[in-house]
């Protein structure tokens, strides 16, 4: 179908009204119902037997998802000759593993991508190649459903979270009477509620509809924002800084888990990126912000600046989480979107099924002793929680260092500080969009993390030895982002790595996640006491050591990560076998493309060499590339 702009203008704000309950509410999108809709249009169907059909529909839908499921799980024990295919001809790609070099390790999409995938994806292209209209529509809808919207509740939420620290600077410590460590441990107090409140999520993350929890717990932590502006003691700021803490526990892993559910795995590092584009912008905007409401609203009402930034903050929160429920689409098996046509729905399935990234049912119990079994017996949720610990501990830009070490040489105002911190943030900005590129685009996500981590080390090295140029200083606290650049290529390799089990990305994700802050809060305490700042030296060099850690982690994670989509590689498009030592598979053609002329010699054509392919199709029709 063609697509006309009267037709997308009504796709876009004519259609999604119709789709909402009582005119405001979405629900759950039911799009498999041909037989009803066929039904209803031969004999007519009456209003409680169309919904009898769609009940029904449901039922079926969830038994045929139970079928879908153990088909996956008998694919992945590799036990099965003869596999299932689509209708759609499936190219295979037979490779000669025999003399492979010993640099292929760090080819990272060796197993997981086909030649043909890779000349599809060209480093230009957004869509990856995508020869589909439909496909790059529903692509540009999710973007800004799903990813843009994502952008916007983390730059809400960082705002949040960052006001401290620029309101610590902005007469909060002396109205309150803050001393020493007190607001090291009040920002602690924010990441136990966080750790606290995320256990639930290890039962519930893939079985509930985020697109209703999320808004609905960001209008809870605005209104608890609001408080914190009439806050009047220590003790007062802590225990709301625990609950908004709570409140914000799942959105970190529900917005990762929602990229893993839509995109493939070279499409999601670039949208997790504008997820951190969130977090970045909200490091940068709130300097900006807390320094135009220090100048304009200080002392109005007889509040002081710091306190109307947290007020402004919940208003800008409140209305960002409004614009959740229409925008946040849920996952292609559980959709509630008003946007996504039916057709856009099920090419949305069908895209996750050629990724082979398992779907999610609301029916399964919350907890499972298989499931668990299953999680606790594979390396993936100890060597990724460990992975992510580093990945939390390996930067020193959420300590608020850069901002302190500003205000220590006191040359500046108020408004001046919180200007030039957004220095950093800013050009973490540039940091992301190069990481996220380099890993998609390029299929190097070990190259990506180990690219930030050089940066990350030498900077903290800088500031570790202190006692330099100031311009030194300067350099070394604006590569203070290159530590959480890679972030997104982590959690983004960490839905490739667990596609193939829903459950256990989502168990894996929560445990990863709260390994990460669990060592953030201690270390933050112990490596970056507040009575130290700015010169934290044990803080740089633990995060120095930890980007270290990390960069070795990540090759021990490339060696397990190709160890596992070697065995699915055949899922993947590629068929291996090794001519030293077994006979060439059915249907492989032992001809190279170099030595097509001579096909009608009499001589037999040399053997095929490593880099020389033969793409077959499933009807064993073959064509040479």
């Amino acid at each position: 179908m063609s697509i006309t702009p009267t037709s997308l203008a009504r796709e876009l704000f004519v259609d999604p009204w119709k789709r909402l309950k009582y005119g405001f509410l979405p629900v759950r999108r039911i799009v498999d119902e041909d037989e009803a809709t066929a039904a209803n249009s031969q004999g007519g169907l009456s209003n409680d037997e169309l919904q009898a059909t769609q009940d029904y529909q449901e039922h079926q839908e969830h038994q045929e998802y139970e079928v879908r499921q153990k088909q996956q799980e008998k694919q992945a024990a590799d036990n099965v000759e003869e596999e299932e295919v689509s209708n759609e001809e499936t190219e295979f790609e037979y490779r000669d593993e025999a003399n492979r070099p010993w640099w292929k390790f760090f080819d990272e999409s060796e197993y997981r991508s086909n030649k043909k995938q890779k000349e599809s994806n060209r480093w230009y292209s957004w869509f990856n190649g995508s020869p589909s209209a439909q496909e790059k529509k529903l692509i540009l809808k999710l973007d800004v459903l799903l990813a843009f919207y994502s952008c916007m509740a983390y730059w809400v939420k960082y705002l949040d979270t960052v006001n401290l620290t620029n309101a610590y600077v902005s007469g909060m410590k002396e109205e309150l009477g803050m001393k020493g460590n007190d607001l090291i441990h009040t920002q602690n107090m924010y990441s136990i509620g966080n750790i606290i409140f995320q256990l639930p999520f290890l039962f519930f993350l893939n079985k509930i509809p985020l697109n209703y929890l999320l808004p609905s717990l960001d209008l809870a932590w605005s209104l608890l924002t609001v408080g914190e502006g009439y806050v009047k003691t220590t003790g007062g700021i802590k225990a709301l800084r625990f609950f908004v803490g709570a409140f914000e526990a799942p959105s970190y892993l529900a917005y990762q888990y929602l990229f893993g559910c839509f995109y493939k795995h070279d499409e999601m590092v670039r949208r997790s990126a504008f997820y951190y584009f969130g977090q970045y912008i909200g490091t940068l905007s709130s300097g900006g912000i807390q320094s135009a409401v220090y100048a304009s609203l200080n002392g109005r009402n007889g509040l002081a600046g710091w306190r109307w930034n947290f007020i402004i903050d919940a208003i800008i929160s409140v209305g960002v989480g409004l614009i959740g429920f229409y925008s946040l689409p849920g996952d292609p098996y559980n959709c509630y979107s008003i946007f996504l046509t039916d057709d856009e729905i099920r090419l949305a399935r069908k895209r996750i099924e050629q990724n082979n990234t398992q779907g999610n049912d609301f029916h399964k119990k919350a907890f499972s002793f298989d499931v668990w079994k299953r999680v606790l017996f594979d390396w993936k949720v100890w060597v990724l929680s460990v992975w992510n610990i580093f990945c939390w501990c390996n930067s020193n830009a959420g300590t608020g260092c850069f901002i302190l070490w500003l205000k220590s040489l006191k040359r500046y105002t108020i408004p001046k500080v919180n200007q030039l911190s957004m220095i950093t943030p800013g050009l973490g900005l540039v940091y992301l969009t190069v990481t996220a590129i380099i890993a998609d685009k390029f299929h190097s996500r070990w190259f990506a993390i180990i690219f930030t981590q050089v940066f990350n080390i030498i900077g903290n090295v800088i500031l570790a030895v202190w006692y330099v140029e100031e311009g030194a200083k300067w350099f070394g606290f604006i590569l203070q982002y290159m530590g959480w650049a890679m972030a997104p290529v982590l959690y983004g390799w960490m839905n490739d790595i667990c596609r193939r089990d829903s459950d256990a990305r989502a168990i894996t994700l929560v445990i990863m996640n709260i390994a990460g802050s669990v060592f953030s809060v201690w270390t933050s305490v112990v490596f970056f006491p507040t009575v130290q700042a700015p010169r934290y030296l044990r803080g740089y060099s633990f995060t120095a050591a930890c980007a270290l850690a990390l960069s070795i982690w990540t090759l021990f994670v490339l060696w397990l990560y190709k160890k596992d989509e070697r065995k699915h590689s055949k899922d993947n498009g590629i068929i291996l076998y090794n001519s030293s030592v077994e006979t060439p598979p059915p249907g492989f053609i032992s001809v190279s493309p170099v030595d097509m002329d001579a096909k009608e010699s009499s001589q037999s054509p040399e053997p095929m060499l490593q880099e020389d392919y033969i793409y077959v199709m499933d009807d064993h029709k073959s064509s040479d590339k």
